[in-house]
């Protein structure tokens, strides 16, 4: 059953949390001191919670709508599917392990779906090996928080998600003539949009990130760390494995032009000069 916790809040039982939760939902005036830096990106955003524990679902949804977001909740994938076809939805956080479709098949199904194709999603699951996070953003996960894990930390990183959606919108207010031009492939970093051989190509906003940072040096070599840093942040805890993926995951979808993206051993990538892709 889909809930909407800003209506459901006294139906929770949480012992004592049931009475805080409450008032915290009347008193949110209160709250917004607490969550400045927050709006200041993103406003009050929209979360979808997809998870069938219903434990951890309230627990989840009661420190998201502490932290000043809306939050919907479904308990399968075939419902949170139905959610974002009904509602406006800013990010989806998902779990993996779920009855019915699991976690990678919805992600991979938002993904292929115009609509949401850009939809931040981040990945929670009980699965904490370095196969499975690489799993999961090779699906199209814009983060990945194993379980257990802090809510403090749940939340940092859903914010961090949320900067990065924000900064990708003020990126659109840029002039549209500020683009990246290459031989059948044009990047225009305002609409993020990405063009090759004329023809749309939908990325992710990790992708778009990486295209973007290496297309705009053309020549120059960036380390794993330094994309690390450019997409995620200063300490991000992700493997260079993860940043392997990513870029194997865009040059599959460039096709032909993917080529334009080398590997320097042992060091990281590079974005090969016109010169250097017309030899």
């Amino acid at each position: 059953m889909v809930k909407s916790f800003l209506f459901l809040a006294r139906h929770l039982r949480f012992g004592k949390i049931e009475l805080i939760f409450d008032n915290e939902i009347q008193v949110s005036g209160n709250i917004k001191k607490n969550r400045t830096i927050v709006e200041n990106f993103v406003g009050k955003a929209s979360i979808l919670v997809i998870e069938d524990d219903l434990d951890i679902q309230q627990l989840v949804s009661y420190n998201l709508i502490k932290a000043g977001f809306n939050v919907s909740c479904a308990d399968s994938g075939e419902e949170g599917l139905q959610v974002l076809q009904n509602e406006s939805i800013d990010l989806l956080l998902l779990d993996l392990m779920l009855p019915g479709k699991d976690g990678m098949e919805i992600c991979t199904m938002i993904r292929k779906k115009a609509a949401t194709a850009s939809m931040p999603i981040v990945m929670m699951t009980a699965k904490g090996e370095e196969e499975d996070i690489v799993s999961g953003l090779a699906a199209g996960a814009d983060d990945y928080v194993p379980k257990p894990f802090s809510p403090k930390i749940l939340i940092a990183r859903i914010q961090a998600v949320l900067r990065r959606r924000q900064e990708k919108k003020n990126a659109e207010q840029k002039p549209a003539d500020e683009k990246i031009i290459y031989p059948s492939l044009v990047i225009h970093p305002g609409r993020y949009e990405v063009l090759v051989e004329g023809k749309q190509v939908h990325l992710t906003t990790t992708e778009f990130t990486i295209l973007e940072q290496l297309a705009s040096r053309p020549g120059w070599v960036f380390s794993r760390r330094q994309l690390i840093d450019a997409i995620r942040g200063y300490d991000y805890l992700i493997t260079p494995r993860a940043i392997d993926v990513q870029i194997f995951g865009l040059r599959k979808k460039m096709g032909q032009l993917g080529s334009y993206i080398e590997t320097v051993r042992g060091v990281g990538y590079r974005f090969k000069t016109e010169e250097e892709e017309e030899q």
